[in-house]
C-alpha cells in the first residue's frame, strides 16, 4: 500500500513522543503483538498481531499498519490490515473500522492502545459497523460459516512461523458487541477439523 510520510507535517515534539512510545513498544510489546520500527519514517507504524486462540484467526500472523495523519495526536491514525483477512470490520483494501479510530478517539490514547483495540477486534468483531457486509451478515446469521471462511482465509494468507505458546487470551477486550457470546462457540470448532487439516496438508506434501 502506497503511503505518504507525514514526518514533515508533525512537530518535533510529537515526533519525539512517537519515537519514545515506539521504542517502548519494541522493548516491551503487548502479548501477541510484535511492533516493527521504521527508522526512516517514524509515521509508518507496522506491527504483527498473532491471531488469538479460540478465534477463527488463531495461528495466523496478521501484519497491520497505522498511518499517522498531520493532525495526530488530535486526530486518530488510520488503521489497515496488510495481510488479507475475512472480518466484518475490515474493508477490501484492508482499512479497519473501529470506534476508537473514529468518534471515540482521544489524543492521549497512544499507539499501544490502538494495537490492543485491533487485536480485540479479532476476538470480538462488531457486525454493527461492518465494512465487509458479507462477513457482517454471516457473523450474525451463520456463525459457523463465518468462522469457517475466516479460518480458511487465515490458513491461506496469514501463516507465519509457528509459535509454541498459545497467544493472548483477550484480557481487556470489552465484549459488549452482539457477538460477545458467539465467539465462545468457535472454541468448539473441533479437534476433528484440525486433524482433517493436518491430513490434508500431509496429503498435499506427498503430491
Amino acid at each position: 500500500m502506497a503511503s505518504t510520510s507525514n514526518v514533515e507535517n508533525l512537530s518535533p515534539q510529537i515526533l519525539r513522543g512517537v519515537v519514545r512510545e515506539m521504542t517502548e513498544l519494541v522493548k516491551g510489546p503487548p502479548e501477541g503483538i510484535r511492533v516493527h520500527m521504521n527508522d526512516e519514517d517514524i509515521t509508518d507504524i507496522q506491527a504483527t498481531i498473532t491471531g488469538p486462540a479460540g478465534t477463527p484467526y488463531a495461528g495466523g500472523m496478521f501484519r497491520v499498519k497505522l498511518a499517522l495523519g498531520k493532525d495526530f495526536p488530535s486526530g486518530p491514525p488510520k488503521g489497515y490490515f496488510l495481510t488479507k483477512i475475512f472480518h466484518p470490520n475490515v474493508a477490501a483494501n484492508g482499512e479497519i473500522c473501529v470506534n476508537t479510530l473514529k468518534k471515540d478517539w482521544k489524543a492521549d490514547l497512544g499507539i499501544r492502545h490502538v494495537l490492543l483495540v485491533i487485536k480485540c477486534l479479532l476476538i470480538v468483531p462488531n457486525a454493527e459497523s461492518a465494512l465487509n457486509e458479507e462477513a457482517g451478515k454471516l457473523l450474525l446469521e451463520a456463525y459457523d460459516d463465518y468462522a469457517a471462511r475466516a479460518k480458511m482465509i487465515t490458513e491461506i494468507h496469514a501463516q507465519g512461523p509457528k509459535t509454541s505458546k498459545s497467544e493472548g487470551s483477550g484480557e481487556g477486550c470489552s465484549q459488549d458487541g452482539p457477538q460477545a457470546k458467539k465467539h465462545a462457540t468457535d472454541k468448539k470448532i473441533s479437534a476433528d477439523r484440525k486433524k482433517l487439516l493436518k491430513d490434508k496438508k500431509r496429503t498435499l506434501k506427498r503430491l
